[in-house]
């Protein structure tokens, strides 16, 4: 699926979501006119690497919020699965659940389609398609959290096995129908207007799992908040 990913100057697209950790549902809408808005857009549950981004976001929540932007985030997960999830690992953050994944597509983030694994590498055009084989070539590397180089699909199970995180089925459908989505984060302001972006591993899928820093994410809350 080929999307452009929404860039500082968009508008950016509505969305109403079901909230995860409090009632009603959550819209771009509540903030606009309020406040800036830190959209963070993720894989679902069974990705360690996105479940530790939420978790470092809430560590980051009180800066940004002192910066005077909120902090939203949407994981690819069904709504009772996050619930159940968040309510023993709870966080700050306003949590929306989007198991269809579209709230990411509107904001352009792609889905790579999987190719068989013996498709000419020549062939294969990331973001937009890959196999399974040449991922796990390319996504081969040393990582932090890890103590050996590993590719991202043995990092994810290393990961998971540390963090005593055991996927229910419905993380498992939803890895299997969205494992290749993209994730970004998008800074609007509060007229609605996207200001910052990150997006996820957009020319080289060796950079998946890469998400921008604190210092990054709060130096450019601080300077929306200035404008």
């Amino acid at each position: 699926m080929d999307h452009r990913p929404l860039q500082p100057g968009d508008p950016a697209p509505a969305f109403s979501l079901p909230a995860v950790n409090r009632d009603g549902p959550v819209s771009l809408d509540d903030y606009r006119g309020k406040r800036a808005v830190l959209v963070a857009l993720f894989r679902g549950l069974h990705c360690p690497f996105c479940r530790r981004q939420i978790a470092r976001l809430s560590a980051t929540r009180q800066a940004l919020d002192e910066a005077g932007v909120e902090t939203v985030a949407v994981v690819n997960t069904p709504l009772e699965r996050a619930r159940q999830y968040f309510q023993y690992r709870p966080t700050p953050l306003v949590l929306a659940a989007d198991p269809e994944v579209r709230t990411h597509h509107a904001f352009g983030l792609g889905e790579a389609s999987v190719l068989p694994d013996d498709t000419d590498p020549l062939q294969l055009k990331w973001p937009l398609t890959t196999s399974v084989a040449h991922f796990a070539r390319l996504t081969t590397r040393s990582r932090p959290e890890l103590p050996e180089a590993v590719n991202i699909f043995d990092a994810m199970q290393a990961l998971n096995r540390q963090d005593a995180f055991e996927p229910t089925e419905a993380d498992q459908q939803i890895a299997q129908a969205h494992g290749f989505q993209a994730s970004g984060h998008f800074l609007i302001d509060a007229e609605g207007v996207i200001r910052w972006t990150f997006v996820e591993a957009p020319e080289n899928a060796a950079d998946v799992c890469r998400f921008p820093g604190d210092e990054e994410i709060v130096a450019a809350a601080r300077a929306v908040a200035r404008h």
